[in-house]
């Protein structure tokens, strides 16, 4: 029985253990049938038989011997003298069953059949990955650096598949060196160019959330449940808990004792604050618990606005607002209401301010810092002093005091 090797068009299969024996069988067999379609129209009386594991493949042709000059079909018949020339035993309406040698066909269409089979091989591959990774969209996975460009990130898993991490998926103070293993989640699979792009994320919710579940058990065993998360990579995040059994303290169980749990995760995420917090449905105790570490005085709300104006203490108005005003931001973010915070001065409510460390990308340190010698922390305490008093108060020129004040005068008429 005449047969081909194929080990060189079979190795690819066999490295690539995702893809099942039978979807692998029947690409062979695919591609050899479109063979004997081009060459005999049809392929209905034979059979394409694959050994995948040595690389063997035969094709036996199946026809029925009839009587000479009754030969009506040429590909489902053959004539009875036809037949006696391969065995002399056969006799009229027995089958018979020859081998086909590959070679019969032709040196370029096997080598057309070769380049066939690794391209349904190579298209097989993709899909085998994109729908791994597709299922897996959520979930942390590591990965060893293998490239570092300016805009991404080339990373191989265990099987040698590459995967993307673009700097906009990464904390900004990630850096990482070629031959480090790094952790992410799976954000989500593209297509380019009919090839899957795995692209990986550091900044997502998902990802702390993940981190999470690996180092708290009870979250990982549904005892205790992440309502929400929000976060500003690398800077803060707010992550709200509830728990389903009135024995377990959420919060507790997600810090550990003294921090243990979540110091792991805040290294991971290079030295983010992260505030856990007690999901509520009273959405006044979520505000509130929301602005840690400031704590406020009182509260105005407007359900249908979902916005709510905060009053707080002056020394805790900065705590609120947070650095570049990310702690508010975040607030906002996990309650879904707006809001405005003002200061409240011995029970009367002052107009809205702000920590002059929120102006330090249009004022100079220096310069805020000679405003705070005198006891100026905020931008009304500044604007509530003349320029004359400033001028003989602090070591800053008049020009000088004339743009702070210009600066903060615009702030607060935007608001």
């Amino acid at each position: 029985m005449s047969s081909i090797n194929l080990i060189d068009a079979f190795q690819d299969f066999k490295d690539a253990e995702n893809i099942d024996r039978p979807t692998m069988m029947k690409v062979v067999e695919d591609v050899f049938k479109t063979l004997l379609r081009k060459k005999y129209t049809s392929d209905d009386n034979f059979d394409v038989i694959v050994n995948a594991e040595k690389g063997d493949l035969e094709i036996i042709r199946h026809r029925m011997i009839v009587e000479d000059g009754q030969v009506e079909d040429p590909l489902a018949q053959v004539a009875y003298s036809d037949a006696i020339k391969v065995e002399p035993d056969f006799e009229v309406g027995e089958e018979l069953f020859e081998p086909i040698d590959l070679y019969d066909f032709g040196r370029r269409a096997i080598l057309a059949a070769k380049q066939t089979l690794a391209s349904r091989i190579s298209d097989l591959k993709k899909n085998v990955l994109a729908q791994k990774y597709g299922d897996r969209v959520g979930d942390i996975i590591s990965a060893e650096v293998y490239q570092v460009w300016k805009k991404e990130i080339l990373l191989l898993d265990e099987e040698g598949n590459e995967l993307i991490l673009p700097k906009s998926e990464q904390i900004p103070q990630d850096y990482f060196k070629k031959g480090e293993n790094i952790r992410a989640v799976v954000a989500r699979v593209d297509m380019k160019n009919n090839n899957p792009v795995i692209i990986l994320s550091r900044t997502s919710p998902d990802f702390l959330a993940k981190l999470l579940e690996i180092e708290v058990p009870e979250i990982f065993d549904g005892l205790i449940v992440i309502k929400k998360i929000v976060r500003d990579p690398g800077e803060r995040a707010k992550v709200a808990v509830e728990s389903y059994d009135d024995r377990i303290d959420p919060v507790g169980a997600c810090v550990g004792m003294k921090g243990s749990r979540i110091h792991g995760i805040v290294r991971e995420l290079k030295n983010e604050n992260i505030d856990v917090i007690n999901w509520t449905s009273n959405i006044q105790l979520l505000i509130q618990r929301s602005l840690t570490p400031a704590k406020i005085t009182s509260m105005e709300l407007d359900n249908e606005a979902k916005h709510a104006n905060v009053y707080l203490k002056p020394d805790q108005v900065s705590l609120a607002i947070g650095r570049r005003g990310v702690n508010i931001k975040l607030a906002c973010e996990l309650t879904g209401y707006e809001l405005d915070v003002y200061r409240d001065n011995e029970g009367e409510v002052e107009e809205f301010d702000v920590d002059l460390e929120e102006f330090s990308d249009e004022i100079e340190t220096w310069v805020i810092d000679e405003l705070k010698r005198v006891g100026c922390d905020t931008g009304r305490s500044v604007l509530a002093l003349t320029p004359e008093e400033l001028e003989r108060r602090t070591d800053l020129e008049k020009e000088t005091i004339e743009e702070v004040r210009k600066i903060l005068k615009e702030e607060f008429e935007k608001e």
